[in-house]
């Protein structure tokens, strides 16, 4: 049930990065936790903005949901089916729920990340692109 009605912003500056404790060197700061999601009516376990400092990695785990990771900044390695290769800014990671994988700072900085967490379902909806509605900008006022 929907239960947020109106727009919610996160300012990324007047977030704190949270240590993620069983991993090396890596911070987050959730920009959509499960109980936000469930007010608006979606089906998300978390989404994440991460941080890996210099010498950090994601160590090898799985999940019992969907993982998207979007690289945002910097130069990775990802353990994915099994083998390390490199990725960078502007490269998606699509990892089924059981998948065994890794994300590790292969840079000389920061590297980040924005990580979704998606429920999976044995019997699930078919999915659709979403839908737009114009509305005329004299209901609104000008910017």
């Amino acid at each position: 049930m929907i239960t947020t009605k109106e727009t919610k912003v996160l300012q990324g500056d007047k977030m704190k990065w949270a240590p993620m404790p069983d991993h090396i060197n890596l911070y987050h700061r959730e920009i959509v936790s499960a109980q936000e999601a469930d007010d608006m009516g979606i089906s998300a376990s978390s989404f994440l903005w991460e941080l890996i400092d210099v010498g950090g990695q994601v160590r090898p785990h799985y999940h019992d949901v969907a993982e998207i990771i979007h690289i945002t900044k910097g130069k990775v390695k990802v353990l994915c089916n099994g083998e390390w290769k490199s990725y960078q800014a502007g490269d998606t990671i699509q990892v089924p729920a059981g998948a065994i994988h890794s994300v590790a700072n292969d840079d000389v900085e920061a590297t980040e990340q924005l990580s979704v967490f998606i429920p999976v379902q044995k019997e699930q909806p078919k999915n659709a692109f979403f839908h737009t509605v114009i509305v005329e900008a004299d209901n609104y006022p000008k910017k």
